[in-house]
């Protein structure tokens, strides 16, 4: 599958049957990701469109510039060529620091076709839920682990989340770069802003109470200690939008605001920038 026109990368040899196969997939179809069952194996197709206006990340850019926190600032608008050069390099570089990636079998001008890895994170959540809830957490605490180690390889994921994380034979994987908040903002902050989406999972899906604890502990024993300073720096001002979200969540439930208050309730106590009420 070897075109240089398209810009394409050489990855492990498929057969004429396969390559047919995926061409077929690239020029018939039209979802944003899709899977592919070739002869021997499994492939998806990632298409990539244009960021557009994106209003609301022109506010938030606004925002991030009127109150000077960097860790507000949205990823750049950018068109889909973009987002693969992004995503492409991201997985090279996660690679070379030693952790586990798809594979890039081919690359258009709007698409990759990306190898299958294992099972997400939040699928195997999902499997052990009802039965098992010490290996629902551990498998949450696995994830503050890896993240951690991969902020000590001076790497950042941009929307840290279950299901872009990956089991494979007990190896541990990463999916979707289409986010890279270090080009905006201090790597040291970008990290923060990982821990925090990432906590935003933890505390609210987990099974026990003692378990963002055991996250945080296990993020922060592989993390840099620059991560750590970052991370109480920007707490503060997430933090001070908590009453504003309980107030909210009194007049209406809804998961955003479960899942902003367990997380930014738990790492702003746990950071020591709990706002205080009297």
């Amino acid at each position: 599958m070897d075109d240089k026109r398209q810009g394409a990368i050489s990855g492990p040899e498929l057969g004429d049957s396969d390559i047919a196969t995926v061409l077929a997939a690239l020029a018939g179809g039209s979802q944003r990701v899709e899977r592919v069952q070739l002869s021997d194996r499994i492939v998806w197709i990632k298409r990539y469109r244009g960021s557009g206006f994106r209003l609301a990340a022109r506010l938030q850019g606004f925002v991030a510039t009127l109150t000077g926190q960097p860790v507000l600032r949205p990823s750049s608008l950018i068109t889909p060529g973009d987002y693969i050069e992004r995503e492409v390099r991201q997985i090279a570089a996660f690679t070379r620091a030693g952790f586990l990636t798809p594979t890039i079998y081919y690359r258009s001008k709007t698409a990759l076709v990306l190898s299958h890895l294992g099972v997400p994170i939040s699928k195997l959540m999902s499997r052990v839920k009802a039965a098992d809830a010490d290996a629902h957490d551990a498998l949450l605490v696995r994830c503050a682990l890896e993240l951690g180690r991969l902020h000590a390889a001076g790497l950042c994921h941009g929307r840290p989340h279950p299901r872009d994380f990956i089991l494979e034979d007990g190896r541990f994987g990463f999916l979707d770069f289409e986010e890279e908040p270090a080009a905006v903002m201090p790597l040291a902050v970008a990290q923060a802003r990982d821990v925090w989406l990432l906590f935003l999972q933890i505390a609210s899906r987990c099974l026990k109470p003692e378990t963002p604890q055991r996250a945080y502990i296990a993020w922060k024993n592989a993390a840099p200690s620059e991560t750590e300073a970052a991370l109480r720096q920007v707490m503060p001002l997430f933090a001070g939008f908590l009453p504003l979200a309980r107030f909210l969540l009194r007049l209406r439930r809804g998961q955003d605001l479960v899942r902003f208050i367990a997380a930014t309730d738990f790492l702003a106590t746990v950071t020591g920038s709990k706002p205080q009420t009297h």
